[in-house]
Formats: C-alpha cells, sequence, structure tokens
C-alpha cells in the first residue's frame, strides 16, 4: 500500500473552504476580499488572553510574515510559507509522487499542505510558549483562574493554534471567492499601514516617532533642529536621521525599478494552427519568478534566527561563541550574528559608532547576506518556476493543448520546449538575482516605516499583479465570451 492510501483518510478530511459552483460575479468577489482584509485587521489587534508584551523574536521579519506581536496572528503567514518550502523542496525532488493533473492528486496534494501547515504551527508556536518565555504568562492572569502557569501556557498556545488556522482558511477563501492571493494580500495591508505610518504618522497622536512628510513640516517650521547640513551630524541627520531622505529616494527608486521590471518581457509570438489569422504572444517576464521566492529565503533566515534565540535561551551564556553571542536578545557575534541579515542602515555603518563589531566583521555579514539572498533568490526561483507548472516543458504543453504553435516551427512539444528553454531559465535566474539585490540594497539604505526591502519589493510586485487582475476581471465581466473563451 503506497503512502497517498494511507493517508488519503486524513488528507481529504482536512477542512476545506468550497469551491464556487459557478461564475463570481466581480463585485461579489471584491466584497469577499474586503471583508477578510477588515477580519484579518480585526484579527491582528486581538491580543492573546494570558500573555505579557514578550520580545518579539520575529520582529525584523514580521512585515513579511504578516502577523502582529502578542495578537493571535502572531505566526503570520509563517507557517504557510515554511509548509510551502518543504512541499516545494519534496515537489522539486520528485519525492511525492503526485501528479497535479490528476484530480485525485490534487486533493491529496492541497491535503498534505493543509496538514504541514497545521504541523508548522505546532512547531512553531509550542517553542515561543514553552521554551524561552517570548510570549510570558501574565502572572495576574494565572492568580486569577487558580491555575498553574502551564495551563496558561497551553490556553496561550490554543489561541495561536486557531489564528493559525484562521489565516490558512481567510487565504483559501480569498483564492477561491475573492481577487488575489490572501498570503500577497495580508502582506501587502500590513506593509500599507507601515508606509502610511511612516509618511504620515503624527507623534502626539500615534506615540511613534513623526513620518517623513510630518517631519519635514516641523522642519521647516522650526520646531526640529537639524544642525547644518555641513556638518556631518547635520548631514546624517537630514540623510538618515529625522530627514529620512535616503530612506524616501529608497523607496521611490524601489517602486521605480520593480515597477519598470514588471514592463520588461521577451514575448514569443504564437499563432493557431487551425484558425488562421488568430494570433498572441507568450510573454516572459524579466521578473518571471514573481518575488514571492524571496518570502521563502527571508522565512528560512527568520527561521534560523529563531532557532538561535531558543538555544540561546535554553543553554544561555554556555552557549558556544562560535555558534552565537547575544546581547539584549540580539546576536552580537557567532554564527547566528553572521547569517542574521541587514535590516537597517545603522546596522553596517560602522564609522557613525552604531556598532560595536569590527569593520571586517560588518563587511563579513553584508558579505554573507549578499550571497544568501542572491543564491536563494535562484534557488527558489528555479523550484518555484519548475513546481508552479511555469517551466519551459509545462508551459510547453500549455501552449500545445491550447492549439498553439510557434510561427515557423513545427507543431511539437518538444520543439516548444526547445524553444522556450532559451529564455525562461535565463530569466528566471536573472530575476532572481535582481530582486536579491534590490532586497538587500533597501535594507542598507532603509525605507520609509522601517519595513524591510523584501516587504517593499514583495508589496510593489503583488500591487502591480493585482493591478493586472482586476483589469483581466474586468474586462471579463465586459465581455463574457472572453470568459468562456479562457475558461
Amino acid at each position: 500500500m503506497s503512502w497517498k492510501d494511507a493517508a488519503e483518510p486524513i488528507l481529504v478530511r482536512m477542512p476545506t473552504v468550497r469551491r464556487p459552483e459557478g461564475h463570481v460575479p466581480f463585485r461579489r468577489k471584491l466584497a469577499w476580499t474586503a471583508g477578510t482584509l477588515v477580519l484579518y485587521f480585526f484579527l491582528s489587534n486581538v491580543y492573546l488572553f494570558g500573555a505579557d508584551q514578550g520580545s518579539d523574536i520575529f520582529g525584523q521579519f514580521r512585515s513579511i510574515l504578516a502577523g502582529g506581536q502578542g495578537t493571535i496572528l502572531q505566526l503570520g503567514i509563517g507557517p504557510i510559507v515554511t509548509a510551502s518550502i518543504v512541499l516545494q523542496l519534496l515537489g522539486g525532488a520528485n519525492l511525492l509522487g503526485l501528479d497535479t493533473d490528476d484530480p485525485r492528486d490534487q486533493v491529496l496534494y492541497q491535503g498534505l499542505q493543509k496538514l504541514l501547515v497545521v504541523v508548522m504551527i505546532c512547531l512553531t508556536g509550542l517553542p515561543m510558549v514553552f521554551a524561552g518565555g517570548f510570549l510570558p504568562v501574565d502572572p495576574s492572569i494565572a492568580h486569577a483562574l487558580s491555575v498553574p502557569r502551564s495551563v496558561v501556557k497551553w490556553l496561550i498556545f490554543a489561541q495561536i493554534f486557531v489564528g493559525g488556522v484562521l489565516i490558512l482558511l481567510m487565504d483559501e477563501v480569498i483564492s477561491k471567492w475573492g481577487v488575489g492571493s490572501g498570503v500577497g494580500l495580508f502582506i501587502v495591508a500590513g506593509v500599507s499601514q507601515k508606509l502610511i505610518g511612516g509618511l504620515l504618522s503624527i507623534p502626539g497622536l500615534t506615540g511613534q516617532k513623526p513620518g517623513v512628510l510630518t517631519a519635514w513640516v516641523e522642519i521647516l517650521l522650526g520646531d526640529i533642529q537639524v544642525g547644518s547640513p555641513l556638518t556631518e551630524a547635520g548631514l546624517q541627520s537630514l540623510l538618515f536621521g529625522v530627514g529620512n531622505i535616503v530612506p524616501l529616494l529608497t523607496t521611490l527608486l524601489i517602486f521605480a525599478i520593480v515597477v519598470y521590471a514588471e514592463s520588461v518581457r521577451v514575448e514569443i509570438p504564437l499563432s493557431h494552427a487551425r484558425v488562421k489569422g488568430a494570433r498572441g504572444r507568450f510573454p516572459v517576464k524579466l521578473i518571471y519568478a514573481s518575488v514571492l521566492p524571496l518570502i521563502f529565503v527571508r522565512a528560512l533566515q527568520g527561521n534560523i534566527q529563531f532557532l538561535g534565540r531558543i538555544l540561546y535561551r535554553q543553554f544561555g551564556d554556555t552557549l558556544p561563541t562560535w555558534l552565537g553571542v547575544y546581547a539584549n536578545g540580539s546576536p552580537v557575534g557567532g554564527l547566528f550574528y553572521y547569517l542574521n541579515p541587514i535590516h537597517t542602515p545603522r546596522q553596517w555603518m560602522w564609522w557613525t559608532g552604531s556598532v560595536t563589531q569590527h569593520p571586517w566583521q560588518v563587511v563579513l555579514r553584508v558579505a554573507i547576506d549578499l550571497v544568501f539572498m542572491l543564491g536563494g533568490g535562484i534557488v527558489f526561483s528555479v523550484f518555484w518556476v519548475e513546481t508552479a507548472d511555469m517551466g519551459p516543458e509545462s508551459t510547453a504543453r500549455q501552449i500545445d493543448n491550447s492549439g498553439m504553435q510557434i510561427p515557423g516551427f513545427r507543431q511539437n512539444v518538444g520543439v516548444i520546449e526547445r524553444v522556450m528553454e532559451r529564455y525562461i531559465p535565463q530569466v528566471a535566474v536573472l530575476g532572481g538575482l535582481l530582486v536579491g539585490i534590490l532586497a538587500v540594497l533597501a535594507n542598507m539604505l532603509g525605507t520609509i516605516g522601517g519595513i524591510s526591502g523584501t516587504s517593499l519589493l514583495l508589496t510593489v510586485s503583488i500591487t502591480y499583479k493585482l493591478y493586472e487582475e482586476i483589469a483581466e476581471e474586468q474586462l471579463m465581466e465586459m465581455h463574457p465570451m472572453m470568459r468562456q473563451l479562457f475558461g
């Protein structure tokens, strides 16, 4: 008996959202999307009962994980992303033996993905609650309930578990009934909130430092003194301090580059084999694999830092120094320090006195971060292309099944595949390199609202694709025949 026969009774019973039986009108899709986003914002502000606000172990990755520290969405989309990484690796190595064209295997694959998400919720949530006090128990709650702290800890974990399952189901609701991807929309929602706060935050109302536009109004009115720009201190204050000129320019530049890169493509001409005059083009975009593989890279780095924090909480100062040296809960030396990506300009500008490490240590950390992002971006881009049916072979089959062919070539899957092999693998690698470099540079130069470069790249790319999908939905709504043509 194969593993599929043994696991099928469990996988087919995983909680799922029913698919729509027919066409869902565009307005209804928007309503489902908006309602789910409102629910997401509501849950991200529901704090865990019985928990004190501990240190945010995913603070530097929080905008990517789309969660909230100390809330029911503590884990965010982290378990979904980690489960996707595992499935990517297993599927890429062809260890699952699942044919995604087979309806039965499709159900098993979706059930396996959900089961892995549940497992990742447990593997991430249990250490977070029980191993080192990342979510410490509020002693007043345990005293009021007259129960041991261990009972309150299990109560906290139960809330985290429910939140993890809810965000999985909300992602499925948007994928089946709404517009776009739930994971992508949750990232955009969290990052947009920080961007608006970084631009317009008013200290007296929000309790945060002033936003860029707010700060410049106060600078021009003389309420904030930045010093002369001819001095080193004044120049740094304008560029990276209160003025935030460099982060503002970096944010605008990333927006412009990603939008431009999304429009750069190689268009392969197509013609219909039976319908004379029916022609089309297959676009191979520069960012062919999208920016989503960057989530996998940053999630992997986040899990590595999570492991380091757990080891430090368990072993303390007895942890080998080559493995990690910690101060105030953050790595300042050892392997976990070098594997911790750069997030702000102050983490690498040693000449400003903001870091205590030697310059060669800082340079080595930047180099490792760059290599990790470039290598990971390439690897996950290739895996994404192959496992998401975007590779040359899958694309050739799709074109052939649609009755199209490349003018001047025989109508044969193998011929189309050889033509696609000239472009798709190379473009996937170039796209992975481009987004990796942009993510590291954005982190080093800083962005508005303190969001990471990866988050900004994801937001721009997801928003651009969402715009394209909305335009396509509107076209289908206006011309029903187009919907029948494209299925």
